[in-house]
C-alpha cells in the first residue's frame, strides 16, 4: 500500500491571496499543490472579454501566485495541477514555460475537450439538446446565442498527464473535486471502478477546493478560531482507502476542526448525492472523527458509477448593466424611498433603461449617533441592449438631476467598484451533455496528443427529499432566540440555486431535525416561500441541507443582486428567530459548537 499523499490548496477562485502558494512551499512537506481559478462567474467574465478581444483566455491569478515560486516547485518535485487554462490552456502551459528559468527539465501537460463553442452547430445538429439541469428544458427554448460553452472534465486526464510525467497539468474546466480526484488516482494507482476511493477522493477534494474555507474562513463560529487575520490553506491527506485527513501545515492561522470541515462538506452540494464525472458520492455514510488538533479524518464515503452526462456552463451575453447608490438618512425612510422610486422611474420613462432592480439596504437605527447610523442605501440597478445608455453621461447623471427635486438629504454616488462603467451583461444555462460527445485530449509536452480513457457509466438514481414532519421533543421551557444560537450554517451557490447547510451539537440534533421542516424554512425565508425547495438529512453529521431553487434567478452574473452568490442568506437565517428549549442555547452569547475531539457523531 503506498503512503498517503499530501495534497495542498492554493486557490478556491480568481483573486485569492496572492502569497498562498509561497505559504504552502514554506510551510512544510506537499506532493502535489492544486488550485482553482474558474468559478462561473469567472467564466462568465472571461467569456465576454474573449468577445472583444480583451485580456488572455486563462487565469493571471495563478501566474501571480507563482512569482519567486515555480523553480522551487520543480526542484522539490511537486506536483501542480491547477483549473486555470480557461479558453486557452495551451497559451498558460507556454506562459509557464517560459517563465521558468530553471536546470531541471519542466514538463508542461494541458488538457483539452470542454470548450465546445467550436462544435457548437455541430453538436446541435446531430441532436444535442444541452437540457437544463434545473428543469429539464432544452436550450433552444432559451433563446439566446451562446458565447461560451464549457463542459465541465474529470479526473483521468489529468492522471494521465502525471503518469506520462507531467510536472504541471494544466486544466481548461475540470470539476473542482476531481482536481484531487486526479492527484490521487494517479499517486495510488486506483482503476476507473475504484468507486468508494474515487468517491472519499471527491468529499476531500470538495473540502479542501476553496482554499480557507476548510480552515475557518466563512465559517459561523468565527470567533472561536485563532489566527483568523491569516488561515492557512487546507491539506487533504489522501489514503489508499481513498479516507482522508484534512489538516494544514502548523503555525498557520485557523483551525481545521469537524465544525470547519462540516461547513466545507455542506457547502455548494445539491443533496445527499454529489455528482461527478468520475463517480457518483452518496454522502449520506461520510463521518468526521477530530484524531488530533488540526487533524480530521474523513471516512465513510461510498461510491458508484457517474452518470452518463456532465453539466455543461453555458453563457450568453444577453445585455449591458450598471448601477448606482442613493442614500437616504433620518426619519421617513419609507417615504423618501417611495419618493426616489416614482421619480427614477419617470425620469427613466422612454430613456432605453429598464430599472431591473431597486433594492433597500439596512435599517435606520433610532435615535442614531452617527449620521452613518441614520442611513440607509438605496441601490438601483439599470439595464440597456446598448452599453451608450448606461454611461455615466446617459444614467447616472439623468438620475443626478432629480437632486434638487427629490427628498431632504438627497445624497448618491456611482455605485461600487464599477466607477459607472456599464458592463456586460451574461447570463448563464447549466447545461448537460453527454460525455461520450466530448473529446478529450491531453497535450504532453513536446505536442503528443492522447485521448482521455472513457469511464463507465449508470443511469442516475434521483433521491427523493426528506420532508417528513418530525414531531419536536417536549419540553415547556422554550425561550425565542436566534436560530444562529443553536446551529451553524454555511451558504453556496450552482447556478441559479441557493443553497444552505445547518448543523449542530448531538444535543439539539432532534430539536433541530423538528423545527427546520419544509414547513419550517419557509416561515423563516419568506423569500423563498413560493420557490421548490429539496430538503435532505445527513444524520451522521447531524445536518440539514435546502436548496432553494431558481432563488438566484437565472445566476450570479446576471441577477442583479447585491449578494448575487447567495452568499449571506445562512447568515440571515441564523439571525431569524425561533422558539427553543432553554437548554440548548447555551450562553446565550455565542453559537453552538460540538465539542472539540469528540468524534462526529
Amino acid at each position: 500500500m503506498t503512503e498517503p499523499v499530501r495534497i495542498a490548496n492554493c486557490s478556491g477562485y480568481s483573486g485569492d491571496r496572492r502569497e498562498a502558494i509561497r505559504e504552502v512551499l514554506d510551510g512544510g512537506p506537499v506532493d502535489v499543490i492544486v488550485g482553482d481559478y474558474l468559478a462561473e462567474i469567472t467564466i462568465a467574465g472571461m467569456a465576454a472579454r474573449r468577445r472583444y478581444g480583451k485580456g488572455e483566455g486563462y487565469s493571471l491569478d495563478l501566474l501571480a501566485q507563482l512569482d519567486g515560486c515555480l523553480e522551487e516547485i520543480a526542484e522539490r518535485g511537486i506536483k501542480l495541477v491547477v483549473n486555470a487554462g480557461g479558453f486557452d490552456p495551451a497559451g498558460l502551459a507556454q506562459k509557464l514555460r517560459d517563465l521558468y528559468t530553471g536546470e531541471r527539465p519542466l514538463n508542461v501537460a494541458y488538457l483539452e475537450g470542454d470548450d465546445l463553442l467550436g462544435r457548437w452547430d455541430d453538436l446541435r445538429a446531430a441532436g444535442h439538446e444541452f437540457p437544463s439541469l434545473d428543469t429539464g428544458e432544452p436550450i433552444g427554448t432559451w433563446g439566446h446565442a451562446p458565447l461560451s460553452a464549457s463542459a465541465y472534465l474529470g479526473a483521468w486526464g489529468i492522471v494521465d498527464a502525471l503518469a506520462a510525467g507531467a510536472d504541471i497539468v494544466v486544466c481548461p474546466r475540470v470539476t473542482d473535486a476531481s482536481l484531487v480526484v486526479g492527484a490521487a488516482a494517479w499517486w495510488h494507482g486506483w482503476g476507473t471502478e475504484d468507486w468508494d476511493r474515487l468517491a472519499g477522493a471527491v468529499v476531500a477534494g470538495h473540502v479542501i477546493e476553496c482554499g480557507p474555507q476548510a480552515s475557518g474562513g466563512n465559517f459561523s463560529g468565527f470567533t472561536g478560531v485563532p489566527g483568523m487575520v491569516h488561515p492557512g490553506f487546507p491539506i487533504a491527506e489522501l489514503r489508499d482507502t481513498g479516507d482522508a485527513v484534512i489538516t494544514k501545515h502548523p503555525g498557520t492561522g485557523g483551525s481545521v476542526t469537524t465544525d470547519t470541515v462540516t461547513a466545507q462538506l455542506l457547502y455548494e452540494i445539491q443533496g445527499v448525492v454529489y455528482l461527478n464525472p468520475d463517480v457518483t458520492v452518496d454522502l449520506r455514510g461520510v463521518q468526521l472523527t477530530e484524531e488530533a488538533p488540526d487533524r480530521v479524518l474523513i471516512h465513510g464515503s461510498t461510491g458508484t458509477a457517474p452518470p452518463p452526462t456532465t453539466k455543461v456552463a453555458v453563457t450568453a451575453q444577453v445585455g449591458w448593466e450598471n448601477s448606482f447608490n442613493v442614500y437616504l438618512c433620518g426619519l421617513d425612510i419609507d417615504a423618501k424611498a417611495e419618493l426616489v422610486e416614482a421619480q427614477l422611474r419617470d425620469t427613466f420613462a422612454g430613456s432605453g433603461v429598464e430599472l431591473h432592480r431597486i433594492d433597500r439596504i439596512g435599517t435606520a437605527a433610532a435615535n442614531p449617533a452617527t449620521l452613518e447610523d441614520a442611513t440607509v442605501t438605496l441601490r438601483i440597478v439599470g439595464r440597456s441592449a446598448t452599453p451608450d445608455a448606461l454611461k455615466p453621461g446617459a444614467f447616472f447623471m439623468r438620475a443626478h438631476g432629480t437632486i434638487l427635486s427629490s427628498i431632504p438629504g438627497f445624497h448618491a454616488d456611482g455605485g461600487t467598484g464599477r466607477s459607472l462603467r456599464p458592463s456586460p451583461l451574461v447570463e448563464y444555462w447549466p447545461g448537460t451533455i453527454a460525455v461520450d460527445a466530448l473529446q478529450q485530449e491531453v497535450v504532453h509536452e513536446g505536442g503528443e496528443r492522447t485521448r482521455v480513457r472513457s469511464v463507465p457509466s449508470a443511469p442516475l438514481v434521483v433521491v427523493p427529499s426528506d420532508d417528513a414532519p418530525v414531531a419536536p421533543p417536549a419540553d415547556d421551557d422554550l425561550i425565542t432566540a436566534p436560530l444562529g444560537y443553536v446551529a451553524h450554517a454555511r451558504a453556496g451557490d450552482k447556478g441559479g440555486n441557493s443553497n444552505v447547510g445547518f448543523w449542530t451539537h448531538p444535543e439539539a440534533w432532534p430539536w433541530l431535525q423538528a423545527a427546520l421542516s419544509d414547513t419550517g424554512i419557509r416561515a423563516l425565508y419568506p423569500e423563498a416561500a413560493e420557490l421548490r425547495i429539496t430538503r435532505h438529512e445527513l444524520p451522521l453529521l447531524r445536518a440539514v441541507h435546502f436548496v432553494f431553487h431558481g432563488s438566484l434567478g437565472s445566476g450570479c452574473s446576471s441577477n442583479g443582486r447585491l449578494d448575487a452568490l447567495g452568499k449571506s442568506v445562512a447568515e440571515f437565517l441564523r439571525a431569524r428567530h425561533v422558539e427553543v428549549p432553554r437548554t440548548l442555547v447555551g450562553d446565550r452569547t455565542a453559537p453552538v459548537a460540538a465539542a472539540a475531539g469528540t468524534p462526529v457523531p
